[in-house]
């Protein structure tokens, strides 16, 4: 456990020395402002049945942003290793592969995490500047954010698996990037164009819709079944991470 806790320790610190983190962290409280300012406007301008948790992340301001948290934050993990000629000497010292995989998947749950409480702030701010006036939902809001830190889970294991696949950064943000939003895309079209298709494909792929569930918990709903599926999600993903570098590292 100690050396896990090491290596967990160093990826934070790898994060953190460097400016990515603080550039990402901008970006997406600039992005994260516009929605929910844009939210407001809506609000502002007639009686909607919608809150604004709803607004907030069904708007397209917060689905431009979304995507391209997870190659940023992922492509470095193990495509750098290789790249700067590392990885041997990681994967040579008295570390189980386990331990590398889990210490450098944290380090990115943690740092995603702490992307989104800013956004979190701006509805605490909110409600506070209007005294109450303007009704936030908490289980809306709370569900929400807890729905978006499974799907950050499943998503980073995706840009752990394509980062182990890669020897390039550029190539392993590209990979997951498409990953990732290829598993939104699927159930989006299918849900919107795909009326021919028979009723019990139909249940799957609802199943997997992140945008259904997204409309599902921003109303205040809250579904287990999306939180298991992106869960295990996560944990195949991570495992398939496992075998991709103990097969690197027994050719070494």
């Amino acid at each position: 456990m100690r050396v896990f806790i090491t290596l967990l320790f160093k990826e934070l610190r790898s994060f953190y020395y460097s400016p990515v983190a603080y550039v990402i962290l901008a970006l997406v409280m600039i992005i994260n402002g516009i929605s929910f300012r844009a939210a407001i406007i809506v609000l502002e301008s007639s009686t909607q049945q919608n809150s604004i948790v709803r607004w907030t992340f069904c708007s397209q301001w917060f689905w431009l942003s979304y995507f391209f948290l997870f190659p940023l934050l992922t492509m470095r993990l193990f495509a750098e290793e290789r790249k700067m000629g590392t990885f041997e000497t990681l994967f040579t010292a008295p570390v189980q592969t386990w331990q590398v995989v889990w210490s450098k998947y944290l380090a990115s749950v943690f740092t995603y995490c702490l992307l989104w409480v800013p956004s979190f702030l701006n509805f605490i701010i909110f409600q506070s500047m209007t005294d109450g006036a303007a009704e936030i939902p908490a289980g809306a809001l709370l569900g929400t954010y807890l729905l978006l830190f499974f799907l950050g889970l499943f998503n980073l294991a995706l840009g752990c698996f394509a980062s182990s696949l890669c020897s390039n950064q550029i190539v392993a943000a590209v990979l997951s990037f498409t990953l990732s939003l290829l598993h939104f895309l699927i159930g989006f079209f299918a849900l919107n164009f795909g009326r021919h298709l028979p009723a019990k494909l139909m249940e799957i792929v609802s199943y997997i819709t992140t945008a259904e569930h997204i409309q599902i918990f921003t109303n205040g709903l809250l579904d287990s079944r999306p939180l298991v599926y992106y869960f295990s999600m996560s944990l195949l993903f991570l495992i398939f991470t496992h075998h991709v570098l103990e097969f690197r590292r027994w050719r070494l």
